[in-house]
């Protein structure tokens, strides 16, 4: 009995002898490999059809490659919008005004990210963003006027003191004169710096109270989030 397929089985041999794969001619002509399989398995390709086959399996390796690349990344941006999305939702929720609320939020940054143990209130980091983030703080809170801040740099060997100077000044709007030192990491000879890096750039205010504070607060916070949930 014949297949159903059978009246493409003379297009589907000449397909393959011309050199088309397998698996094109199965997408192609809707015949299903097993019975493909046993049409063609005695059809010989020459030596450039091989060659040309695997040429073609390797540029669709890339292409399969390449658009998964692309679809992942477009999954990513996806869930990275669906955060930012319910990042807002939750801050609609805050009294940003609250100056409890935001000695709460600059607390818990000193907690992860402040000096402890120096008697003074200082923070480094190579964002931008954390550090105006506590210089504003600074200000809004504890009336801190950016005259009384001093700067400090942690650099890698390669990079130049002056320029990154004129970064962090433009960057946190403070006067380039308040950039007092630099320090080199001669651990770093040899080794190139990613241009994106600035170094990091320390901030020191010199209140020993503030950071007092801030620990206290944090470490309260947290013993009392602790024995509300899970009891004492």
């Amino acid at each position: 009995m014949k297949s159903k397929w059978y009246e493409l089985k003379e297009n589907a041999i000449k397909l393959r002898q011309q050199g088309f794969s397998i698996g094109k001619i199965e997408r192609d002509l809707g015949i299903p490999r097993s019975t493909l399989s046993g049409w063609l398995k005695n059809i010989k390709l020459t030596a450039r059809q091989k060659e040309e086959l695997l040429q073609n399996w390797k540029n669709g390796l890339i292409n399969a490659r390449r658009q998964a690349v692309i679809w992942h990344n477009a999954q990513k941006a996806e869930r990275i919008k669906e955060a930012e999305s319910s990042a807002k939702r939750t801050l609609k929720n805050i009294n940003l005004n609250d100056k409890n609320i935001l000695e709460l939020a600059l607390a818990f940054l000193y907690l992860g990210e402040g000096a402890k143990n120096n008697p003074e209130t200082a923070l480094g980091s190579s964002n931008p963003l954390i550090l105006k983030f506590f210089l504003s703080l600074l200000k809004n809170i504890y009336n801190i006027k950016v005259e009384k801040i001093g700067c400090e740099l942690s650099l890698r060997a390669d990079q130049n003191p002056d320029e990154m100077k004129k970064f962090w000044s433009h960057a946190l709007k403070i006067p380039i004169e308040r950039f007092k030192q630099v320090h080199l990491d001669k651990r770093t000879i040899g080794s190139k710096t990613y241009q994106h890096y600035k170094g990091v750039c320390h901030l020191r205010c010199g209140n020993v109270a503030i950071q007092r504070k801030l620990i206290s607060i944090a470490n309260l916070f947290c013993e009392k989030i602790i024995d509300k949930n899970l009891g004492s």
